[in-house]
């Protein structure tokens, strides 16, 4: 269960009421995929906060591959403190794991919605697609359930030399991307809001 304090509660809302005063209005024409400030902390080499969305937009974090042994591998738990960082900023959201793959009977999806239950995210927000075996697979069969709930749009969280081909299956499945994290730019090293804070830590099963 992740543990927060009252001044952790009140720094993280301040910090997201700054992110969303600074955040510029964009100009006509713009390219509203990518929420407005987001090229602008890029561009300074800053990490994005995770944005605040409705209950319209999905949080889907990408499976990355288990071991035999069916445990999560470092680099998955890292997308799942981020995708969990990014569902706390946006608590109407539900959260779509994505993975197939089973190793010792166990889906990375399955892995990867036992971690987020653990880090105290109710269960019925937790949406697993088990199937995939693929980037192209994993967002066609999210196309598929965004369609079956009503869900228009989704904030991808994958690793970032990941993101470009996940973004790019994912426009191809026609889904509208609205927003990205990885955990690089999750990461505030001056600031309370630090991936390493969020979930359990990984056991061996």
């Amino acid at each position: 269960m992740v543990r927060w304090t009252w001044g952790k509660r009140v720094v993280c809302a301040a910090i997201a009421a700054t992110g969303l005063a600074w955040v510029p209005v964009a100009p006509a024409g713009a390219d509203l995929s990518v929420p407005p400030g987001l090229d602008f902390a890029r561009a300074l080499g800053t990490p994005a906060l995770p944005g605040i969305y409705g209950p319209d937009t999905a949080v889907v974090v990408l499976g990355y591959g288990l071991t035999p042994e069916g445990t999560m591998r470092e680099e998955l738990v890292r997308r799942l403190r981020a995708g969990l960082a990014q569902a706390v900023f946006a608590p109407w959201s539900p959260i779509i794991v994505t993975g197939g793959n089973p190793r010792a009977g166990l889906s990375e999806a399955d892995a990867m919605a036992d971690w987020l239950t653990a880090a105290g995210v109710d269960p019925r927000r937790i949406v697993r697609e088990t199937t995939a075996e693929s980037t192209v697979a994993n967002a066609r069969n999210t196309a598929t359930m965004l369609t079956e709930r009503g869900l228009r749009a989704v904030v991808l969280v994958t690793s970032a030399d990941h993101m470009a081909r996940a973004r790019g299956a994912f426009a191809d499945a026609g889904v509208l991307v609205v927003g990205d994290l990885t955990p690089d730019r999750a990461q505030w090293d001056s600031m309370p809001l630090r991936i390493s804070n969020f979930g359990p830590t990984p056991s061996a099963r």
